[in-house]
């Protein structure tokens, strides 16, 4: 063997005992940490907004699940809107149509319901357009 290769190897050896000498003491630190303490403010982070999480998932779901809205009890009780179809001529109103196909009721339901039935954005025609006009 070499001068130079038992030194390495001596050195390498005092390495080794340095590094088995710090081993056990990093572990013996390790386990002398106390356990992990909350603050008052972390209980409530840590407990709390789940909590409030999960009370309004379960107030959502209830309000969902008893919800009233409903068309009707059965279905017998509802009831297709006769309606015909118009088409939209230059210079025509949604009033004159209303006016035009129930001159006997108000003019303003009848345009309400135009509006409504067709999905009209702010009650707003173009020529051409096919309307769905309630009779009734």
């Amino acid at each position: 063997m070499s001068a130079t290769s038992a030194f390495t190897a001596r050195e390498s050896g005092a390495a080794n005992a340095k590094a088995e000498h710090h081993a056990p003491s990093a572990r013996h630190n390790q386990a002398a940490l106390p356990p992990l303490r909350l603050t008052r403010r972390g209980k409530i982070v840590l407990f709390g907004i789940p909590l409030v999480l999960l009370a309004a998932l379960l107030l959502s779901l209830g309000g969902f699940f008893n919800s009233p809205a409903k068309a009707s009890e059965s279905a017998a009780d509802l009831a297709v809107t006769p309606a015909v179809t118009v088409t939209v001529q230059p210079g025509e109103s949604l009033w004159g149509i209303a006016g035009a196909v129930a001159p006997d009721r108000d003019a303003r339901d009848v345009v309400a319901d135009i509006v409504q039935l067709n999905n009209l954005p702010a009650g707003k025609i173009l020529p051409g357009q096919q309307l769905y006009v309630p009779t009734r």
